[in-house]
């Protein structure tokens, strides 16, 4: 994790998805490896979500 923000890659079954989010997020999310998320793709961003 990066001290302001951190890359998360997430495992789909299309590939790999990669997003930008805050450290912050991450801590707030309380993301770990193997988490399970949803990704949310927009055209200019990717916004993560813990199940």
């Amino acid at each position: 994790m990066g001290e302001v923000v951190s890359e998360i890659d997430v495992q789909t079954a299309s590939g790999i998805v990669t997003s930008v989010i805050t450290t912050r997020s991450v801590r707030d999310l309380e993301l770990k490896v193997g988490s399970e998320v949803i990704a949310f793709v927009k055209s200019t961003e990717v916004s993560i979500a813990k199940l």
